[in-house]
């Protein structure tokens, strides 16, 4: 503290302006102190008394100009009598008890607004109202004796709050300047002129150690063009004249509020970006407080991610039957330390699980989501168990201990090349560990099942697809298998069917962030490949609502939105990073992989959906298969794939999945020959 003070000192000696343009000084104190007390200095408050007594310092320089300056005769200026002393007196006591009433002096001068202001107003004009009282009592109890005449207080305080007022904005203004002076902050445009706008505007202007510093505004309508708001010009907008008046103001920088959402992800946000310009997102006005204690707007401020430009409306959903339904629950979840098994988790946790088994095999990351898991949820039980689902003996341990009331199954092999060239073990892993798991579902009276399924199931073109489309017919039939043939059992069975996520492990945007960072090229499979995304919590959050809604035996897919070309979010991501497509980093086309198609569907052709009370969940209306035929395709499919005998497993596939049919791949001669045999039937 001592060193702050001794700072002060030196900064009332030689003054605020030199300490802060002096950089001899400045080094002087960095070395003699430590390197943030200058900081510390300029961020530290000044105390109430003092802000009072430069007030009444110039109330009663205010009382000087009134009685000795401002005259109307030629009278000598400056002569002092006892009278006039006792008169200022008397108007220093006075504002100094109507400073104290209406807290005047409370307010911290480098934040001071409209209410410091009326404030001010206020304290002048009760002071004057008393000092006026206080004269007509005078000249009624001292045979017409008045300390002031009329005009003179109202000279005071006119005088007073002018000067006061001044002072505090000057104040401001040097502080702001000092600030803005000693740290570099970036100079951005405001996107609006509208009230939020504004008041964006203003708390990065008067932030105290800021980020930020607006210098324009960018309107959208153009109606206040020409025009200055708290000395910011407004420009109106012209996607023509973007890089010019950005130049004009030494700026790089756009910052917009989420209510101009909409209109960036219509392609708006592309004008900007091809511009280089970089785009910063501050979500809503009402964010960051306008008290004084906690004006830090800036860090409420993020750069844009490419999740916020995907054109699509966000997913929200808030049923309390969520809560309701896994409150103080045991939950199992296999797939637990994958990226859609842990966000599972993680809003299990939230939902206030009693227990939560975490079933997977990778090791490191179960064990790092369990450490994440103890920190934020210390009420919860949380058990992880390594185990492989194809391994049924270790499953059934896990069910026999724990006994779950839910199980959300999302362990599964998702890589569509990878499984292209490892096809046995696309079986092994989703359809014979999910067979297990919902074989173990049913002998332990689980509640309920959910699987997590995926759009490539539906007309799928590769080994990964069919063997999920595979998994879900299982799971249906097993469930009208149940309900049919054992009273006693009440599982129900539930499927969940949803496209690409963002984030997720094998998702393409992490990958074109790993390229980009690595400067290029950026590889895409086809110019004209499409997608459907959503973010993970979104994808998450719908698979426990549909787990909540779901009776038994039906398969959600989710609303996913537009899709998006994958070609058009590559040149997105990088124009985020601040480069320039085929520029600064190409864009390669590496050709469609074995088994991958240019679209995704997220329904068969010949299915139909029912609506449920939520708008993004609705019901497929697929095929039903009877159980034991399901069984007589799956047991030599599964023993195929144990021999490793790919050629075959895969043939029974398309036998019980005949929309299954391959593209890019060594088993489109299947196909071929399936069709040969379907000939010859025929003409036999």
């Amino acid at each position: 503290m001592c060193e702050i003070k001794n700072i002060r000192r030196r900064c009332r000696v030689i003054g605020v302006d030199k300490i802060i343009r002096n950089e001899r000084i400045i080094g002087m104190f960095q070395r003699l102190y430590n390197s943030d007390l200058i900081s510390k200095c300029y961020a530290s408050i000044a105390p109430r008394w003092m802000v009072l007594f430069v007030d009444m310092t110039l109330v009663f320089v205010s009382c000087l100009f009134s009685m000795y300056i401002v005259k109307t005769d030629n009278s000598t200026i400056l002569s002092f009598d006892i009278d006039n002393i006792i008169s200022t007196i008397v108007a220093l006591l006075v504002f100094v008890t109507m400073s104290s009433v209406t807290k005047c002096h409370w307010g911290i001068i480098r934040y001071t607004g409209l209410e410091d202001a009326y404030r001010i107003f206020k304290m002048t004009s009760m002071s004057c109202v008393v000092l006026i009282i206080l004269t007509l009592v005078g000249m009624l109890l001292f045979d017409g004796y008045r300390i002031f005449s009329i005009i003179e207080i109202l000279e005071i305080g006119i005088f007073s709050f002018s000067f006061i007022l001044l002072e505090r904005l000057a104040i401001k203004s040097l502080y702001n300047k000092v600030s803005h002076d000693r740290i570099k902050r970036k100079r951005v445009i405001v996107l609006g002129s509208a009230i939020n706008s504004i008041v964006l505007s203003n708390a990065l202007l008067n932030e105290p150690d800021g980020a930020y510093r607006p210098v324009a505004l960018l309107s959208l309508q153009g109606t206040r063009s020409g025009n200055n708001i708290n000395g910011l010009p407004i420009h109106p907008f012209n996607p023509e004249r973007i890089k010019e008046i950005f130049e004009r103001y030494n700026s790089k920088t756009l910052i917009f509020l989420a209510t101009h959402m909409e209109l960036m992800k219509k392609g708006f946000a592309d004008q900007f970006l091809e511009a280089g310009i970089e785009l910063l997102l501050l979500n809503q006005v009402e964010e960051f407080s306008s008290e004084y204690e906690r004006n830090d707007v800036s860090s409420y401020v993020y750069n844009i991610k490419i999740e916020d430009l995907l054109g699509r409306e966000p997913i929200h959903t808030d049923n309390p039957g969520i809560s309701k339904t896994i409150d103080n629950k045991v939950v199992m979840v296999t797939g637990a330390a994958g990226s859609i098994g842990s966000e599972i988790v993680r809003q299990v946790a939230m939902f206030k699980a009693s227990s939560i088994i975490l079933l997977d095999q990778a090791e490191t990351p179960m064990h790092n989501l369990q450490l994440e898991l103890e920190k934020n949820f210390p009420d919860i039980d949380i058990h992880p168990y390594i185990a492989d689902i194809q391994n049924k003996d270790r499953l059934r341990q896990a069910f026999e201990k724990y006994h779950p009331h839910y199980v959300f199954h999302a362990a599964a092999y998702k890589h569509v090349p990878m499984m292209e060239n490892n096809p046995t073990e696309a079986i092994l892993t989703n359809v014979g560990g999910t067979r297990n798991v919902a074989d173990l579902s049913m002998e332990y009276n689980v509640e309920k099942f959910v699987m997590i399924s995926t759009d490539k199931a539906v007309n799928p073109t590769n080994v990964m697809g069919c063997s999920k489309r595979i998994a879900e017919i299982y799971v249906q039939s097993l469930f009208y298998h149940m309900k049919q043939n054992n009273d006693s059992c009440r599982t129900s069975f539930i499927t969940t069917r949803f496209g690409n996520v963002l984030g997720s492990n094998g998702s393409v945007v992490p990958l074109f962030k790993e390229q980009i960072a690595q400067g290029g090229p950026v590889t895409v499979t086809h110019r004209d490949i499409i997608r459907y995304f959503m973010t993970i919590p979104e994808a998450c959050n719908l698979v426990l609502e549909a787990g909540c809604m779901g009776h038994g035996g039906e398969i959600f897919v989710f609303d996913m939105g537009e899709p998006v070309k994958i070609y058009d979010l590559a040149k997105r991501m990088i124009r985020l990073s601040g480069l320039t497509p085929d520029v600064d980093i190409p864009i390669v086309e590496t050709g469609l992989r074995p088994g991958e198609k240019l679209y995704e569907e997220l329904l068969n052709d010949k299915e139909k959906t029912i609506a449920t009370y939520h708008k993004k969940i609705m019901i497929a209306k697929v095929r039903n298969y009877e159980y034991d035929e399901v069984i007589k395709h799956i047991n030599p499919m599964l023993d195929k794939a144990i021999k490793g005998e790919s050629m075959e497993m895969v043939r029974c596939m398309k036998l019980l999945v005949p929309e299954f049919k391959s593209r890019n791949s060594v088993f489109e001669e299947i196909d071929t020959a399936l069709e040969d045999e379907v000939k010859h039937e025929v003409i036999a």
